[in-house]
């Protein structure tokens, strides 16, 4: 069997081919052109669609999104502006209606749970975290072995918790969230403002690995927001694993240890024992995968 895949995220749409074992056949990306608003993705996803049909014999389509989502309609429940007008799209409504086929939608970051779950770094543990760090940040939470989604499937909004009162604007009309401070991006554009240039991250990385000390400190700085945003979820939470994702996930244990050393100063006793941060199994695969597994699940 072949399922369609998408994950729509701020910067790209990847989509591609994956099977009833979780194995990624094909995959191709795209520039998701976000600000042209939700209209204008759906377009996209027809028009990949197509393309995939034509070439595989796709028993449905699974979609990975941005944006909180009624997994069981497909509709897209809240977007911010990353998305403009993308809230009240019934994604899978509007794609079965242009493609005939089953089509099914999720939270890209729950997506990547599922996934991680089904075969990946979480599948020995039933109390973990999924946090994804990329434009912004997303998160997950399965508890005794369950996908948490909350009373209006809105559940594993990381990126919005107030870390710095009054601190920079976000997307989502507040104030100090989180992922101002402590996404992939938020890193970017500290590494940026130093250099007063736009800097690749790749290039950051191997400067910081070679003993730039400036790097180190943008990228110590960087961390501390990072553990001090996921020691309040772990307080409240308190899961047996954190799994890093996102593309900067391909760090590894460069990445997942010095978040693992900064947790262990800010958290109790119980909420570090037996607590372990690794980085996604499947990088930036996990949200293509886990959109083919509930697929399965939700047809099958």
């Amino acid at each position: 069997m072949f399922i369609g895949v998408f994950d729509i995220g701020g910067t790209s749409i990847k989509y591609g081919v994956v099977n009833e074992n979780g194995e990624v056949i094909s995959k191709f990306q795209e520039p998701t052109e976000a600000k042209q608003g939700g209209e204008y993705i759906i377009e996209k996803l027809i028009e990949l669609s197509h393309k995939l049909i034509e070439q595989w014999p796709l028993d449905g389509l699974g979609v990975s999104t941005a944006g909180q989502v009624n997994s069981q309609t497909g509709e897209i429940v809240y977007a911010t502006d990353n998305i403009p007008n993308y809230t009240g799209i019934n994604v899978a409504e509007r794609l079965r209606e242009a493609v005939g086929l089953n089509v099914s939608v999720e939270n890209d970051v729950n997506s990547m749970a599922i996934a991680e779950s089904w075969y990946g770094a979480a599948q020995d543990v039933g109390n973990f975290i999924c946090i994804a760090l990329g434009t912004g940040i997303g998160g997950a939470a399965y508890t005794d072995g369950q996908l948490y989604t909350g009373s209006r499937f809105s559940a594993g909004e990381f990126g919005h918790i107030l870390l710095y009162p009054n601190g920079r604007t976000c997307t989502c009309g507040q104030y100090g969230c989180y992922e101002q401070y402590a996404s992939t991006l938020a890193l970017k554009r500290a590494v940026s403002d130093y250099y007063n240039t736009d800097t690749d991250l790749e290039d950051f990385f191997d400067r910081l690995k070679a003993g730039s000390q400036q790097e180190q400190q943008i990228y110590e700085d960087w961390l501390e927001n990072v553990a001090l945003g996921l020691a309040s979820i772990i307080h409240v939470i308190n899961p047996n694993r954190v799994i890093i994702g996102g593309a900067i996930s391909a760090q590894g244990e460069f990445l997942s240890s010095r978040i693992q050393g900064k947790l262990e100063k800010k958290l109790l006793h119980n909420h570090k024992t037996k607590l372990d941060v690794v980085c996604s199994r499947f990088g930036n695969d996990s949200n293509l995968i886990g959109a083919a597994k509930h697929y399965l699940n939700q047809y099958y």
